[in-house]
């Protein structure tokens, strides 16, 4: 999605936005999800944080007109602002990630075992999520500075 800075005489920018599209449709579906490792464990850092990153990104890559607009792997939660068109339920997506993700951790990395857990349930049940309307630019912002509270070298 492209954006156009319009200034009106006398008023502040204003973003317009140009909508992306599906055969009969015009959307603009961008969300903030936040989720959680199981029992909110703080296992979220060095390779399994580099890890998780990847295995997210490969994964909605996978999925045609998903897009992460901005994301951040905290040491305990996970942050995303994606695109997600209509066609898509938002929880759909969210069992595929999630699901896909501790799988393959799961498989890849059997010395992870105390973190993902012996059946194989690395994150916790549910997720947050909200809709983001012109707001978007604050929160990306605030999803940039989340590690600024807890970062571990």
């Amino acid at each position: 999605m492209t954006y156009a800075m319009v200034r009106i005489a006398g008023q502040e920018d204003r973003r317009i936005m140009e909508e992306s599209s599906l055969a009969h449709t015009k959307w603009d579906c961008t969300y903030h999800i936040v989720w959680i490792p199981k029992y909110r464990r703080k296992v979220l850092y060095g390779e399994c944080r580099q890890e998780v990153g990847r295995l997210i990104r490969e994964l909605i890559s996978k999925k045609p007109g998903i897009e992460i607009v901005e994301g951040k792997a905290c040491i305990d939660h996970i942050h995303l602002c994606m695109r997600i068109p209509p066609k898509y339920a938002v929880s759909d997506v969210m069992g595929y990630v999630k699901g896909k993700t501790a799988l393959i951790l799961s498989d890849r990395h059997p010395e992870w075992r105390s973190r993902i857990g012996k059946d194989k349930t690395f994150w916790a049940r549910g997720y947050y999520v909200s809709t983001v309307g012109l707001n978007e630019a604050t929160i990306k912002k605030y999803i940039k500075e989340q590690e600024q509270g807890s970062q571990i070298g």
